[in-house]
């Protein structure tokens, strides 16, 4: 499958929905960026039901500065609408695939309550 382009037009839409989103900030002049690229693509070929969205910081800097992206390539993980990871730094792929699977074996159920619990 092949990445989605986020904006701040769609973004909300995406990442809200059912299942997990990974997102890619990153950026054209980024050297580790574009060395990330084809990791991430294969992953996105690897995982066909797993939205692989990418944010291009220079034109959608709204989207990085509301989730205090301040470096990249920066790497988040959405489950069900909730973020469970945001992490910059390109990932090697063995990285990026132990990433998923953990993203995958979250009990979500869990997850919210550790949120519920946090916020009181």
């Amino acid at each position: 499958m092949a990445t989605v382009e986020l904006t701040t037009a769609n973004f909300d839409e995406v990442t809200e929905r059912d299942g997990i989103v990974l997102v890619d900030f990153w950026a054209e002049w980024c050297g580790p960026c574009k060395r990330f690229a084809p990791v991430y693509e294969r992953s996105s070929d690897k995982h066909p039901d797993i939205v692989f969205g990418k944010v291009d910081t220079e034109a959608q800097q709204e989207l990085g500065a509301k989730f205090d992206i301040r470096s990249i390539p920066t790497i988040m993980a959405i489950r069900d609408g909730v973020i469970v990871f945001a992490q910059p730094g390109a990932l090697p792929e063995s990285a990026l695939e132990n990433l998923i699977e953990q993203v995958r074996a979250l009990n979500m159920d869990d997850v919210r309550k550790q949120l519920a619990d946090q916020k009181h």
